[in-house]
């Protein structure tokens, strides 16, 4: 048994030894890791952009999100689902605004032939205590689905179940 382990350390010793070999090794340690990593935690990111206004002029944050797979769902409809969600966080940036009140809460939302059907809390109807239009911040928030998801043609809002906003959207984007 010991003679085994000698021939073993032996066999590692000399492999090691060697500058190149030795580099090779640990670029295929990190790749095993970083795969395992990959299927056990299931860590498939997707990075986003989300807009944001700041002074009036709307800014651009990237974030990596995890992909999640909400129960019943499917894959478009949990993509643009967590989005909004994030978006409805705020920026992580400390000098960015929100486009929306704190308070603010997805209802649901809907994907269904290139339309997204977002409906959200009553909070959303209000400008947020930090400053900003409503309307300014649903075309923002509009911008960015349309931006992030290239197979989404149009938005629609409801706030508390009621449409908002459509014949602003439909006049203003028709023309694009």
């Amino acid at each position: 048994m010991i003679e085994k382990l000698n021939t073993i350390f032996r066999f590692v010793a000399a492999f090691m030894s060697s500058k190149v070999k030795r580099r090779l090794f640990f670029i295929g340690v990190l790749f095993l890791v970083a795969i395992l990593e990959f299927l056990v935690l299931g860590l498939a990111r997707r990075t986003f952009v989300f807009y944001t206004i700041n002074d009036g002029v709307i800014a651009v944050e990237d974030r990596m999100l995890k992909r999640s797979r909400i129960a019943g769902t499917k894959t478009r409809e949990s993509d643009i689902i967590r989005y909004t969600e994030e978006m409805l966080l705020g920026p992580v940036s400390p000098d960015l605004l929100p486009l929306f009140p704190r308070e603010t809460r997805l209802k649901s939302l809907l994907y269904r032939n290139g339309v997204v059907y977002a409906d959200f809390s009553a909070d959303a109807a209000l400008p947020p205590v930090e400053g900003g239009r409503t309307i300014d911040n649903f075309r923002t928030f509009n911008a960015g689905i349309l931006r992030n998801f290239s197979y989404v043609k149009n938005v629609r809002f409801f706030i508390e179940g009621n449409a908002v906003f459509i014949d602003q959207f439909l006049q203003e984007f028709s023309d694009i």
